[in-house]
């Protein structure tokens, strides 16, 4: 059992977690969740989960985070209820077996691909966005078929025990569950063979679910992070884009994997966007960040709130505005300049600062600017400011990066139409929207030869001889085309 202020969790027992998987399990081999009316009732359901008690997620995002309710109900909430009612709307046409059009010659084999659910999943959510991440893929296995284990963080138990509470009184107890534990208990649940399993989270614990996963050939989509860089080209709209750095940068304090995590601005552009950066700065925190309306969130935890606070401590560029804290585990939102790559902020290279701290570092051009991010792990996002076509087709063209989003932050998380997922060292595989069913969902190849022609299949059968060789061979005699 974990406990955060007043909230309590108690864990599942490696018992529990073993009934759970083998009801799921007996759940699909019976068939139960292949039928579509089933699949779009489970969707409907977790919308009516959502909107029936979007006040109590709200409330118990806050008694973990201190996050503002805006912040919860507009990119989470709102998001996943819109995902369930897309998922519902499509389901029919994304699940239709698709006919392959082939060479004339098996054409009659009435070759098919047929959209068929992997079977029992397991996803593995976070806590800094406990709706979206966790309730966001569950769409996607709903929409596909799977009986679903979804497991909770224990870094925010009263938005876990709410979950778990919630599930059985809305969707089917048999065939998707909520789980809670820390790591012996997550330990336990790799520990079975599952056939597709979404983990969301950082690096170093995405090694080792993919470890585990290896061990059963499991299939895993792993959505890690990553440091997310800004870049601001000569052209950009400074003041503009100092607004909408920032506003990404205050989502949840910080603590989000597509966070922009540090600035790339061209030496001689560098005053005027400090200037930029402090003038928003005042107008969303007129009092204060610290102060009762700000609505400024907290650090999940007294280590993380440490490890920033040590980064802070430790950095020798030069602090703009902020650099404060306070014993409530809040960290004001800071600004730092003339931060260099191997200051104590960029040296984590391989995980965002995951914390409302930003730096900027001063560069000569784009051209250095590309250099100094393609120098650094592939980011979960790339973050662009230009109003140039060819800045854009450059970007695209030079970089790399699981999304590139051109003047703004966080919002192509908006457009759940649109696969998101990382590359490298950010994770791989994609989900959102019809992602999501994709990612749950097994292309199966069915042929059917026919008896009657048999008499066309004379030839590949032994004993091989030189005419049957000329008949066959035809398929390494067909004209290649020049460039």
């Amino acid at each position: 059992m974990v406990t955060n202020g007043s909230a309590s969790l108690r864990y599942h027992t490696f018992d529990e977690l073993d009934e759970i998987y083998a009801r799921l399990r007996k759940t699909f081999q019976a068939g139960t969740t292949r039928p579509l009316a089933y699949r779009r009732r489970q969707l409907l359901q977790l919308a009516r989960l959502i909107q029936d008690n979007a006040s109590a997620m709200q409330d118990a995002v806050f008694e973990d985070l201190a996050r503002a309710r805006q912040e919860t109900v507009v990119s989470e909430l709102g998001s996943v209820i819109a995902q369930c009612l897309y998922a519902a709307e499509h389901l029919e046409e994304w699940a239709k077996p698709k006919e392959v059009q082939g060479e004339a010659w098996r054409s009659h084999w009435n070759p098919t691909t047929y959209k068929v659910p992997k079977g029992v999943v397991l996803i593995i959510g976070p806590w800094n966005y406990p709706y979206i991440l966790t309730l966001g893929p569950l769409v996607g296995a709903l929409a596909a078929g799977c009986p679903c284990v979804v497991k909770g963080s224990e870094l925010a138990p009263t938005v876990a025990q709410l979950l778990t509470d919630l599930f059985p009184r809305y969707l089917d107890p048999n065939a998707y569950v909520f789980v809670n534990g820390a790591i012996p208990e997550t330990t336990h649940l790799l520990s079975s063979r599952w056939d597709h399993i979404m983990f969301t989270g950082g690096g170093k614990a995405g090694r080792i679910v993919s470890a585990a996963a290896a061990k059963h050939v499991t299939p895993v989509t792993l959505e890690l992070g990553g440091k997310s860089p800004v870049v601001i080209a000569e052209d950009a709209d400074i003041e503009l884009a100092a607004k909408r750095i920032l506003w990404g940068k205050l989502q949840n304090s910080g603590q989000l994997c597509v966070s922009p995590d540090h600035i790339y601005v061209p030496r001689s552009k560098q005053d005027a966007l400090i200037a930029a950066l402090l003038k928003m700065y005042n107008m969303f925190w007129p009092n204060g960040p610290f102060h009762e309306d700000a609505q400024w969130g907290k650090i999940i935890n007294p280590t993380y709130h440490a490890r920033l606070k040590s980064l802070l401590d430790r950095t020798k560029g030069d602090i703009v505005i902020g650099g404060y804290y306070d014993g409530d585990r809040r960290i004001a939102p800071t600004i730092v300049k003339n931060v260099t790559l191997d200051d104590a902020l960029m040296e984590e290279c391989r995980s965002e600062l995951f914390g409302p701290i930003l730096p900027i570092n001063a560069v000569e051009d784009l051209d250095e600017a590309i250099r100094l991010v393609n120098r650094q792990p592939t980011p979960l996002a790339l973050y662009a400011f230009t109003n140039s076509k060819d800045t854009e087709e450059k970007l695209l063209e030079s970089t790399k990066s699981g999304a590139l989003v051109v003047n703004d932050t966080f919002s192509h998380l908006a457009v759940y139409e649109m696969p998101f997922g990382g590359q490298g060292d950010s994770g791989y595989g994609s989900w959102y929207g019809k992602a999501s069913f994709d990612t749950f969902t097994h292309l199966r190849g069915f042929v059917h030869v026919l008896n009657a022609g048999e008499p066309h299949m004379a030839n590949r059968y032994p004993p091989y001889t030189d005419a049957k060789y000329d008949a066959m061979s035809g398929g390494i005699n067909v004209k290649i085309p020049d460039n």
